[in-house]
């Protein structure tokens, strides 16, 4: 792990153990959540190759009254282009030691090519840290209605020279709503995020969206779809368009289980991807 990295972890544990009093105190209970999930995508993304990627999250939050608090922490395992950077999509990656392009990430060895080549490679690691606080600006438990503010920092603690992410931290802001008609819920929000940009991987800034709506099956199920969009966020790349649909189940009050399936519409998206999660709240 680069020496630099460690720090980069260690301060969304403390922003987390900040946050956590604070979100207590406001209300006076709450309680602290566990989860663990595992994602896996497989697309070309616009090149020759096609790349699958595996994400394996571990998280923690606390959640009080309107707050809550989440971070979380991934495992990430990546074979395809180089120019395809989880959760960014297809970039101009002119890094030399990016992966594929050099000895211990491909299995090749040798002069590395041109930066502007796009090579194929594998790497795995500790993904980018993600940190992020939501606050209920609006709840309406009588109209069923709700508007969510959520701020979110991704810690560029990825190893970029593996391509397992940018190196630098992203910044968000997302606003959320939801309205329930008996046993269906519609839903839908609008983000934008400021990209961490470098001189091997240049990003733009970008906005994104999404729409969507839930049915209740029962008292433990339910199933729902949504459509996400993200606006084109680098010159090499392509616009987001995927369609995902879900399936929650509640074990119990404590336990819950989601598993996802989602098709992509563009290349910036993968071709399709399934993913599940656990949620253990105490």
């Amino acid at each position: 792990m680069n020496c630099k990295k460690p720090s980069a972890v260690l301060f969304p544990l403390l922003l987390l153990a900040l946050c956590v009093p604070a979100a207590q105190a406001d209300d006076g209970t709450g309680h602290v959540t566990l989860g663990a999930g595992a994602d896996y995508s497989t697309g070309k993304y616009g090149t020759a190759f096609n790349t699958d990627i595996w994400d394996v999250p571990l998280s923690v939050g606390y959640e009080a009254d309107r707050w809550s608090v989440k971070l979380t922490v991934p495992y990430i395992s990546i074979s395809g282009a180089s120019d395809v950077i989880p959760g960014v999509g297809r970039v101009k990656n002119s890094n030399p030691h990016g992966r594929g392009h050099g000895k211990g990430n491909s299995g090749g060895g040798g002069t590395p090519p041109p930066p502007t080549t796009v090579t194929s490679g594998s790497a795995s690691g500790l993904g980018d840290v993600v940190a992020q606080a939501t606050y209920g600006l609006v709840r309406n438990d009588d109209a069923q209605f709700g508007l969510d503010l959520t701020g979110k920092i991704k810690f560029g603690t990825a190893d970029e020279n593996k391509g397992l992410g940018t190196g630098k931290n992203d910044y968000g802001v997302n606003l959320d709503t939801y309205k329930g008609f008996g046993p269906w819920t519609a839903f839908g929000g609008v983000g934008w995020t400021k990209y961490g940009s470098s001189t091997f991987i240049p990003l733009h800034n970008g906005w994104n969206a999404n729409v969507g709506a839930g049915y209740k099956l029962s008292d433990t199920d339910s199933v729902g779809a949504y459509y996400y969009y993200r606006e084109k966020i680098s010159d090499a790349g392509f616009a987001q368009r995927e369609l995902t649909g879900y399936w929650n189940h509640h074990f119990s009050d404590a336990l819950r289980l989601q598993a996802y399936a989602l098709a992509g519409f563009s290349d910036g998206s993968p071709d399709w991807g399934v993913g599940a999660s656990l949620k253990y709240a105490f």
